[in-house]
């Protein structure tokens, strides 16, 4: 079953609930353009469930032929194609309404059919890996059709010794549920069953501080306010640290179980293995931030400032900076804003975003039961990408758009240049084109406003975003490594002692003991808020992703630049062999390993140079930040 491409900003909205009849038809999206209607889907639902005995008759045969092989992979990925089409409809219908039971019914049962496909299909693998290398490179000679599945190939027979026996590999599987419990298990605690505490605010307002409360509490312009939240807020995790503490030393138990029967030296390279990143690139990424913590800190420092507090503290990290001027963008505007600020990347792609935006690929506005967050569904191979927003005319609204329309673009290139099993690309590449776009609006709106207020307003955005990705993001890939390591080492974590691990590298990533922000000993329990690190090894991912665009957007706009000067002076735009490199990477989908993809595309994510660039933009940001601060 093909993964959906699906990138949710978990941020509560606050935006206003609309009756969805009341919203324009170009607002909404036009899901007829996967299935005419519902009763179409049912249809084309019981066509794909009567074809899942196609896959068990090519049981116990792919090294029968050539040719063989080739109708089996051929038929299992168009089944797969046709399963992902259902699947997205059905999520989707449920998603613009979560309130009606018929669009949940249709998803759970396209989940249904989706589990049942993987289940028929399941053999692919262990079979190809039963038959090596040696017979499937004489396959894909001797039938050319094949070659187009080399990597395909690759990406299974590369691993083979890591791969245990069929039975073995049956146990492994089936150990996946037990393995995956510490997360489910703290994650229905969170969300239901843990006694959120309540508190009163200055302004007299009871409040409930359970996760969306905090995260809109915590970004009080009141002071007093912030203080009560943070303590109550952390004070009640404290409480539970044993429990925490446990759970997430059951899952690092689980990924040595891992790391063991798939024979890897550590849990990191068990984990990255997959898409064959080097551990050397996660390791790079924690060495490369350490070096940088006095720019973390020169961008703290201006936080202060823009406070007027003459102590920053780690309540204060959430209070936005600079004010929007009341500014509001409606739709249309943001579609244009966003249209504008990707000239860069060429005509194609403003058009085929002008498309997308024309044809109903995005759903824009928050209605009764619609789903929260934001995200680019690019499932439907042969249709087109789809997205899902909350848009409520502000900025980060914008922002959003031109974000997830970065993904929504992905898509669409790799599925239109890709066979169906490379057009799905790797996270690691995938949050790259959605930065990049987020980068290119910012530099747009900069070029457009001149005037302090907003431009201060602008940058700060900017700067809490690099905090926030980068520099934290890196920090919990860092007490990740660390407690895998404790953990391979022998040690046994508890609560306490991975408050005792997690408190002073805090403190170090922001500069406690120097002055820079005062992190109370109460944070020691951040960790246990933190949901990705019972998905191990994954978070900094974002952190590398952002490192990337803002390294290949500046070349793009540098590269622009000089092109529209030479037009000027010749008549000719010349090459633009930056910005085509990155079509090339967003074009490429997954067809080759994400390392090697951005490497074609001038970024080397083995190197600290991408990390240089990107934090050569950063200290130019707090350049003109001081500049306009000291004219106050």
């Amino acid at each position: 079953m093909r993964y959906t491409l699906v990138f949710l900003l978990g941020i509560a909205t606050m935006a206003e609930v609309r009756d969805r009849a009341a919203i324009p038809d170009k607002y909404r999206w036009n899901l007829a353009d996967l299935y005419a209607s519902d009763a179409a889907w049912a249809e084309a639902k019981e066509s794909a469930a009567k074809r899942l005995p196609e896959m068990a008759a090519y049981k116990g045969r792919l090294a029968e032929s050539a040719t063989t092989l080739y109708d089996a992979l051929t038929t299992m990925l168009d089944m797969d194609k046709e399963v992902s089409r259902l699947l997205m409809y059905a999520s989707q219908l449920n998603d613009q309404d979560m309130r009606v039971s018929a669009g949940l019914d249709m998803r759970q049962a396209a989940e249904e059919l989706a589990m049942s496909f993987r289940a028929a299909s399941a053999f692919v693998r262990p079979e190809l890996l039963a038959m090596g290398r040696a017979k499937v490179d004489a396959f894909m000679a001797e039938d050319p059709r094949l070659s187009t599945y080399a990597h395909f190939f690759d990406k299974i027979l590369r691993l083979e010794s890591h791969t245990l026996t069929p039975a073995e590999e049956t146990i492994v599987a089936r150990s996946g549920s037990v393995a995956s419990s510490a997360g489910s298990i703290v994650s229905v605690f969170l969300n239901a069953d843990m006694p959120f505490p309540e508190i009163v605010l200055s302004s007299g307002e009871k409040v409930r501080l359970d996760a969306p409360g905090y995260a809109r509490h915590r970004a009080s312009p009141n002071r007093q306010d912030r203080d009560a939240v943070f303590k109550a807020f952390w004070s009640r995790y404290d409480e539970f640290r044993r429990t925490l503490g446990t759970a997430l030393y059951s899952n690092v138990k689980a990924d040595m179980f891992l790391r063991d029967v798939r024979k890897y030296d550590s849990c990191l390279e068990a984990a990255l293995d997959r898409d064959r990143i080097p551990a050397q690139v996660y390791r790079q990424l924690i060495s490369d931030v350490h070096s940088a913590l006095p720019t973390l800190h020169r961008y703290l420092q201006i936080r202060r400032r823009m406070l007027s507090l003459d102590e920053l503290r780690y309540e204060d990290l959430y209070v936005p900076i600079g004010e929007e001027a009341g500014r509001t963008y409606g739709a249309d505007q943001g579609m244009q804003m966003t249209i504008d600020a990707f000239a860069p990347l060429g005509k194609a792609y403003v058009e085929a975003v002008r498309t997308a935006y024309q044809n109903r690929w995005v759903d824009f506005y928050p209605t009764d039961g619609k789903r929260a967050g934001a995200y680019s569904n690019g499932m439907a191979y042969d249709v087109h990408p789809y997205e899902l927003l909350n848009f409520n005319d502000s900025y980060y609204d914008v922002s959003i758009l031109a974000h997830e329309t970065g993904h929504s673009m992905h898509a669409y290139l790799a599925c239109k240049n890709q066979p169906y099993m490379y057009s799905d690309p790797s996270i690691f590449v995938a949050e790259v084109a959605s930065t990049l776009n987020e980068n290119l609006l910012l530099h747009h709106m900069l070029e457009s406003n001149r005037d302090d207020a907003t431009r201060l307003f602008l940058l700060g955005q900017f700067l809490d975003n690099i905090r926030g990705v980068v520099f934290r993001q890196t920090m919990f890939a860092e007490f990740e490594l660390m407690i895998h390591a404790r953990a391979e080492a022998g040690e046994t974590l508890t609560g306490d002692k991975l408050n005792e691990i997690y408190l002073p590298l805090v403190r170090q990533y922001y500069g406690h003991d120097a002055g820079v922000c005062k992190v109370d000993d109460l944070y020691a329990v951040e960790w246990a808020y933190i949901p990705h690190f019972y998905e191990s090894f994954y978070v900094y991912q974002y952190a590398t992703s952002m490192v990337a665009a803002t390294a290949l957007a500046n070349r793009i706009r540098e590269e622009a630049s000089e092109a529209s000067e030479a037009s000027e002076a010749s008549g000719s735009t010349g090459p633009r062999p930056v910005r085509d490199a990155y079509l090339k990477l967003l074009a490429a989908g997954s067809s080759n390993y994400p390392i090697d993809l951005l490497k074609d595309a001038g970024i080397d994510m083995t190197t600290s140079a991408p990390f240089r660039d990107a934090m050569e933009e950063i200290n130019h940001v707090m350049d003109e930040m001081e500049q306009i601060l000291a004219k106050r």
